[in-house]
């Protein structure tokens, strides 16, 4: 439940990010993003859709997200997710925790995207 509420409020922030930030809606005007989380069994899994026209969110993984995260399990999801850095994200892929599927170069954009919410 920790997890679905969490993503829910990412969402939010991506939104409110997207109406105050121009740089945040100029970085969108370049490229668009569609990304994803989820844990490994799908049983938690939400989507994001960026782009030029807004950002919209909405339950489930489609099949034409650029990258999506997965996790272990809701637990490490929600530890990540609550203090990210690139060294824990490390630290998952070599334990196993993390997966990273899809265009890995799209996670150092994902990165600089998130910089702008707060």
């Amino acid at each position: 439940m920790k997890l679905k509420i969490l993503l829910w409020v990412l969402g939010l922030l991506l939104k409110r990010a997207f109406k105050r930030d121009p740089e945040f809606r100029a970085e969108l005007e370049k490229r668009p993003l569609d990304w994803g989380v989820a844990t490994e069994d799908m049983s938690i899994a939400r989507h994001y859709r960026m782009s030029h026209a807004g950002v919209t969110t909405g339950s489930g993984l489609p099949v034409d997200t650029e990258l999506e995260l997965r996790f272990a399990d809701s637990d490490s999801a929600v530890a990540f997710l609550l203090k990210p850095s690139p060294r824990a994200f490390l630290q998952g892929l070599m334990d196993q925790r993390v997966r990273l599927v899809g265009d890995s170069a799209q996670l150092n954009r994902l990165q600089s995207l998130l910089k702008h919410i707060r």
